[in-house]
């Protein structure tokens, strides 16, 4: 599994990668995180308001941060 958070490194994303983070290891599942900062590879998920979060491919998350059980209920459904 691949998460991208995406964001330029604003507060807002930071702390959403740290969640993330967390809720990975909380869950166990084997995910990979990735910080995703240019621009134009956001845009290409049609995200224009950071931060994003990206699970496998689909915009699970944009302009907020998420709250670590939702992120655990996107990574943890099979």
């Amino acid at each position: 599994m691949e998460i991208k958070v995406l964001g330029p490194g604003c507060p807002k994303c930071q702390q959403t990668e740290k969640i993330v983070n967390e809720a990975v290891a909380e869950s166990g599942v084997d995910a990979t995180v990735v910080k995703v900062k240019d621009t134009m590879e956001i845009a290409k998920h049609g995200v224009f308001i950071t931060p994003g979060v990206v699970v496998d491919g689909e915009v699970k998350s944009v302009g907020k941060i998420p709250a670590k059980n939702e992120i655990k209920g996107w990574i943890t459904k099979a």
